[in-house]
């Protein structure tokens, strides 16, 4: 690829966000913000599911699955994206999703 003034710009660009996300606060601002996303996430998934009972098994499958390859990208996947952010916070927000579809189970039981 040609080392062009865009290409330039978006190399700093993104070096620059790297600097960013460095500072451990915002770090973990970050994860909760997904950690929170997922929760909200969990409510919207479960609502729109089940206001039509045709979508409970496809939406269920679909969970399963993305839970599935998130557990196998941060527990068994290569090892260079174990410790990366974008992992992370695929992680937090796979972990809200899962608390609140138990929430709502337990909403639904009592």
């Amino acid at each position: 690829m040609q080392n062009t003034r865009i290409n330039r710009l978006i190399d700093v660009l993104g070096d620059r966000f790297r600097g960013w996300l460095s500072n451990p606060w915002r770090r973990i601002s970050l994860l909760i913000i997904s950690l929170l996303f997922g929760t909200f996430l969990g409510t919207a998934i479960s609502t729109i599911a089940g206001q039509s009972a045709d979508w409970d098994i496809i939406a269920a499958g679909l969970l399963v699955l993305l839970t599935e390859l998130v557990n196998w990208l941060v527990y068994g996947g290569p090892r260079s994206a174990a410790g990366s952010l974008w992992v992370e916070m695929l992680n937090a927000l796979k972990i809200g999703l899962t608390y609140n579809l138990f929430v709502e189970a337990f909403k639904l039981g009592s």
